[in-house]
């Protein structure tokens, strides 16, 4: 006879992109459990990650719809416009914009996302601390920390081996607990990528003028930088480097790093200083060769890791999160077996193709303008400029930046599950 279910469904991985799931699945009548080896209060520090995201106002719809959006609008900084810069070098935004440049405003699809902005600039320290303030709330259990040791799965379900030595069942478990994913790796799920021989630093600036709600993006020959909009005036910086010089920018005292960031950015961040630690985080790509194994699903970094160049790493994990939990909880009212394969079979033709035309396009985007070939510059450069003339094109790329094209799940577009 065999031991009956702890849980409907075991979430390894208590990150944003497990937490968000955790309460979309909640909020459909599951009962879930969440494992994770950090401490909650871990996640919530300062110091964790230091990163902040880009959240498509689709996005942000769906923290409404979970509970957590009004929580999180005082920390979100509105992105109402994005100037993105081919160039030598970055200053060109302090002075008249060169030829090769895109404009994205968001009055321009102001009819159509109701006077939304592009996105917002949250930090994630805050993002976490919302969710898990949404999943105590919602009474949903947590083991933290204690991180996952081993996966059993059967036609039945599955069963999940914890380091204290707990033992979890339930008809489904799912991996998303980022790249190195354990539960993918249970299930034998392999991953193709690559890396790209940089890293992203990240710093947090208190800027010496007023940003405006603009995000600045500006793709160089080492890679592309980014000035993000955050609250009280200050800018997340994203800054692409080889791995040798990410790590001594690292290391590099305030007032070397400083220098260093006037010295090659120029005028417009004149007056920035830097707070908090800096980060440094290699660059690659990675993507899950399936998304779903027997009475197994994955979601977030898990299933794909992304280049943060279009600042969309989270939004597709939190598509996933949604259109998961939306193809469970419709299984469940309609009496199916929900972690079966015809079941997650479902959710993985939902998010694979969207996924994979994602993850392509932006390795694309990252080796086209990460080189200074003049005949490929002068091919991009003309590109920009005719996409920046044509109005349709334009306010299609800020709707697919905004994450409201496509098949969207219903908390996406604001509506509960």
């Amino acid at each position: 006879m065999s031991t009956p279910f702890t849980h409907d469904v075991i979430i390894a991985g208590a990150g944003m992109a497990g937490a968000t799931f955790a309460l979309a699945a909640a909020q459909g009548g599951l009962k879930v459990v969440l494992v994770d080896p950090q401490p909650f209060s871990a996640q919530l520090a300062p110091t964790f990650d230091g990163r902040s995201t880009a959240v498509a106002y689709a996005t942000f719809r769906m923290f409404g719809a979970l509970g957590v959006g009004e929580v999180l609008r005082p920390h979100a900084c509105r992105m109402d416009h994005i100037l993105v810069t081919d160039g030598q070098r970055p200053g060109a935004a302090a002075h008249r914009p060169l030829p090769a440049y895109l404009r994205f405003d968001a009055a321009e699809i102001g009819d159509q996302n109701g006077d939304e902005p592009l996105g917002y600039m949250v930090e994630n320290r805050r993002i976490r601390t919302a969710l898990a303030e949404a999943v105590t709330a919602a009474g949903i259990e947590v083991r933290a920390p204690v991180s996952v040791t081993s996966v059993e799965t059967d036609g039945f379900g599955a069963t999940v081996t914890l380091s204290d030595g707990d033992v979890l069942k339930g008809s489904l478990v799912v991996g998303a607990e980022g790249r190195a994913s354990v539960v993918r790796r249970a299930a034998g799920i392999g991953t193709v990528g690559w890396g790209y021989g940089q890293s992203g630093v990240v710093a947090t600036v208190r800027l010496g003028r007023p940003h405006g709600g603009v995000a600045h993006e500006y793709f160089l020959p080492g890679g592309p930088f980014a000035i993000l909009p955050l609250t009280d005036q200050r800018a997340s910086l994203v800054w692409t480097e080889t791995t040798r010089r990410a790590e001594a920018l690292k290391t590099a005292s305030d007032e070397a790093f400083n220098a260093h960031l006037m010295r090659r950015f120029g005028e417009f961040l004149d007056g920035a200083v830097p707070e908090d630690p800096r980060f440094v985080y290699p660059l690659s790509l990675e993507l899950a060769e399936k998304l779903t194994a027997p009475r197994t699903a994955l979601l977030g970094d898990a299933a794909h890791g992304v280049h943060p160049v279009a600042g969309q790493g989270l939004n597709m994990g939190l598509k996933d999160a949604a259109a998961l939990a939306e193809v469970l909880i419709e299984a469940v009212r309609l009496g199916e077996d929900f972690g079966s394969e015809m079941v997650l079979d479902r959710y993985a033709r939902w998010r694979r193709f969207d996924n994979a035309a994602l993850a392509a396009g932006f390795d694309g985007f990252v080796r086209l303008f990460s080189n200074d070939l003049p005949p490929v510059r002068l091919a991009r450069d003309l590109g920009m400029a005719a996409v920046n003339r044509i109005g349709p094109l334009r306010r299609a790329f800020m709707r697919e930046a905004g994450g409201a094209t496509g098949d969207l799940p219903r908390l996406l577009r604001g509506e509960a599950v």
